[in-house]
């Protein structure tokens, strides 16, 4: 690889500002032996928490194996990224069954494109530090083990809720990494967070799904960003419920952490909320037209769901609502021309809002 000539390597003073500059919080670097988290992932796919998420399967020895995915490589760095932004009252969002509730991840900009960006700018830095060396960067974007690796890299350690947590900003930070052939000195001046979790269950407690069945051991079936994001399908009846006015993900394990009491705000200006839709009514985004939805998601990481799974989680949440003569006359005209998949939520929702229901708890 250096021909037996000896590498001068940046220092790790040096990464850390070339990240800074580029917005990232934090950065470590690790090796790529994953082999302690190989028995819990196995276990998890095998128990079928997974749901209809195909692709944690697909590629896993690639997932598992960092140097499989991309041939040569012998170190990942891990950087992380603060995105809460200022004033989105989720709390009070939340509270409020006429309003939509977004998961604040997916109010600004997509954070595939922004973190992407940032990481291939922070490779090439690097690279003119250290020519003749391979880098590949990814976010969320391949069969790559984040939380893991940010928990090798010392960005923290896997909370109950299977979010990495630091004990100095929470969890409210997306993950990207840089695979690369460099050796590079893995990360020594922060060790690795130990579990400060202690005997903490809230974010087991809060779960409107009970989807955190277990420590760290997430059954995705139930869990409302799963739901709403991820399964294409027929919401199980006991489940739509406990979801309220969730329409796009679910915070509920993160606002209740103790961790994140007193989050830092993100400063990234692709992160602050877009379109307004930190505080949106209901039935003004049920209102819109196919076109109008795509219009209002574009370049945000909401693309990920069509117009009809919009639909239908708008209706589970219409449903959750009071019943105004507004959403009822809404869904009712809706519901003419509906899909079969979503007629059966739309059907759901007016029957609610016909004789509303005592909560119930979910089974």
């Amino acid at each position: 690889m250096d021909s037996g000539n000896e590498i001068d390597l940046p220092t790790r003073a040096d990464l850390a500002s070339w990240a800074a500059e580029l917005g990232f919080d934090a950065l470590g670097i690790t090796n790529v032996d994953l082999s302690d988290h190989e028995p819990h992932v196995q276990a998890y796919l095998d128990a079928k928490f997974h749901g209809e998420m195909g692709y944690l399967e697909r590629n896993l020895q690639k997932r598992l194996h960092p140097e499989q995915l991309v041939p040569g490589t012998v170190r990942v760095i891990s950087a992380r990224m603060n995105y809460l932004a200022a004033d989105t009252r989720p709390l009070e969002i939340l509270q409020d069954s006429r309003r939509a509730y977004i998961s604040r991840y997916a109010l600004g900009r997509d954070y595939h494109k922004v973190l992407r960006r940032r990481l291939a700018k922070l490779a090439s830095r690097i690279d003119s530090a250290l020519a003749s060396h391979q880098y590949r960067a990814f976010t969320d974007s391949a069969p790559v083990l984040e939380k893991a690796l940010g928990v090798k890299a010392g960005l923290g350690w896997m909370g109950k809720h299977t979010l990495l947590l630091d004990q100095s900003v929470g969890s409210w930070f997306f993950l990207g990494e840089i695979y690369t052939n460099a050796p590079l000195p893995i990360d020594t001046t922060q060790a690795t967070s130990t579990d400060a979790c202690g005997k903490c269950n809230a974010c087991i407690t809060v779960c409107p799904t009970d989807a955190i069945v277990g420590p760290r051991v997430l059954d995705a079936r139930r869990c409302i960003s799963y739901l709403t994001i991820e399964h294409k399908g027929v919401i199980p009846e006991p489940l739509r419920e406990p979801i309220g006015n969730r329409v796009f993900g679910c915070d509920d394990c993160q606002l209740f952490c103790p961790w994140n009491r007193d989050p830092p705000e993100s400063t990234e200006a692709d992160f602050k909320p877009r379109h307004g839709l930190d505080d949106v009514e209901l039935i003004d985004l049920f209102k819109l037209s196919e076109a109008q939805f795509l219009k209002l998601t574009e370049g945000s990481a909401m693309r990920r769901i069509g117009y009809e799974q919009w639909q239908r989680n708008l209706s589970v949440a219409l449903g959750n609502g009071p019943a105004t003569s507004e959403a009822i006359s809404a869904l009712s005209v809706r519901v003419r021309t509906a899909s079969p998949l979503l007629k059966e939520h739309i059907d759901w929702a007016l029957s609610r809002l016909a004789n509303p229901a005592k909560p119930t708890s979910p089974t």
